[in-house]
């Protein structure tokens, strides 16, 4: 059974008020700068009716099987962060067919990083699996606003930076995944933050957009990767985990305000 120190699904509930509006404060207008993407796509909206009733929710508890892969998983997102103001369908493309909906909460307010834009439409990246899942969402049932962050972790060296404006506010050495569990490399996001009351390692705990690939599961829930403290920093620089990254107090408060739909890239260096 997975340690249930990496278990972000269960007992957990939202993170007080003020932790939510933290994260949010560091939000800021957003700007039309986007990721380019290759696939020509209609610039326009195709109103077709869509049964919600009958989606997918695409949530860190779900699968979306059809859901296009990110095929750019190592650049660096512009930014640009979505949130949907209600209950939204999700396609494979713009005007293309609805494969899941996405609501407006999940750890807390849902936001989504902006991967590519076409028009009336954005893609962003899901918390569903498989890992790497993205779609597109019609622009105008969306708030927007622009993250000045990125988190890197390296699971090579076993170090997580911390960047604002692209300028380097923090370095830490953290433990990742262990061999048979290893953390999943790839481009994700942070999907919130929540407090476990039925741990005592972390004052609380953000998770990201991304599964382990070797367990279904952490103690009951659904396998969401999460990056949160550890009372034993001896952990710190081994790849020890079931897939989170432990990071030491310092680390852990620094991403404290970081926004929702933050961009983070983990890679092999």
């Amino acid at each position: 059974m997975p340690e249930a120190e990496d278990a972000p699904g269960r007992g957990h509930r939202l993170t007080a008020v003020v932790i939510a509006l933290l994260a949010c404060a560091a939000l800021v207008v957003a700007v039309k700068s986007y990721g380019n993407d290759p696939e020509p796509v209609a610039d326009t909206v195709t109103v077709t009716p869509v049964n919600l009733k009958k989606l997918t929710p695409a949530t860190t508890a779900t699968r979306v099987q059809d859901a296009p892969r990110d095929r750019s998983a190592t650049d660096v997102p512009s930014g640009v962060v979505v949130h949907p103001r209600m209950v939204v369908p999700v396609f494979d493309a713009p005007n293309g067919a609805a494969i899941a909906k996405i609501g407006p909460e999940q750890f807390g307010d849902t936001w989504l990083p902006v991967i590519a834009e076409r028009g009336a439409w954005v893609r962003v990246l899901l918390p569903s699996r498989p890992n790497g899942s993205s779609g597109w969402l019609r622009s105008g049932r969306l708030d927007e606003a622009r993250s000045r962050f990125l988190i890197r972790v390296h699971l090579g060296s076993r170090t997580l930076e911390l960047f604002e404006d692209d300028v380097s506010t923090g370095s830490w050495t953290v433990a990742v995944g262990a061999t048979d569990t290893p953390t999943p490399t790839g481009r994700t996001f942070v999907l919130g933050q929540l407090v476990d009351d039925q741990q005592s390692f972390s004052p609380y705990i953000v998770p990201l957009g991304t599964h382990s690939q070797t367990l279904d599961t952490y103690g009951g829930g659904p396998g969401t990767v999460a990056i949160h403290g550890w009372t034993d920093p001896s952990v710190f620089g081994q790849a020890i985990s079931h897939g989170c990254i432990r990071v030491p107090d310092e680390a852990l408060e620094a991403l404290r305000t970081v926004p929702f739909g933050t961009a983070v890239l983990i890679d092999d260096a």
